[in-house]
């Protein structure tokens, strides 16, 4: 199944986490929380593994207007982003919400996904 909306660049890896940060702000979106998953891994499980972040980036007036559609939604927020180097080559790609959301079966949060979804693919398709 495509969840994702995936795009490699050009641009070697720290390039990219920095690139996508500036994207994802100005379409809105903050980033609250950024987990570096290779020292994670290498910290808690001693393994090697490639260049990898996780970015929860959070659009406020589309997260507010989705918790009063759905006070649950929570548990699907924030949005996921991604940034990886794998074989040399760097990717980016981000949770596609009208996915995630259709399975909560809440038609409010229809519109708003589908927002979210475009103002994600244009930050990732701007890198």
């Amino acid at each position: 199944m495509n969840y994702g909306h995936k795009k490699q660049v050009n641009l070697p890896y720290e390039a990219a986490v920095e690139r996508t940060k500036e994207e994802l702000k100005r379409e809105g979106f903050g980033v609250l929380t950024e987990i570096d998953v290779a020292a994670t891994l290498r910290q808690k499980l001693n393994v090697t593994f490639d260049k990898y972040v996780i970015l929860g980036a959070c659009n406020p007036p589309f997260a507010y207007e989705a918790l009063k559609a759905e006070r649950d939604i929570g548990l699907l927020l924030p949005c996921n982003v991604i940034v990886y180097e794998e074989d040399g080559k760097t990717f980016i790609a981000g949770v596609k919400p009208t996915l995630t959301m259709t399975m909560v079966g809440n038609q409010k949060l229809e519109k708003v996904a589908y927002e979210v979804e475009r103002k994600l693919s244009k930050a990732i398709d701007s890198v």
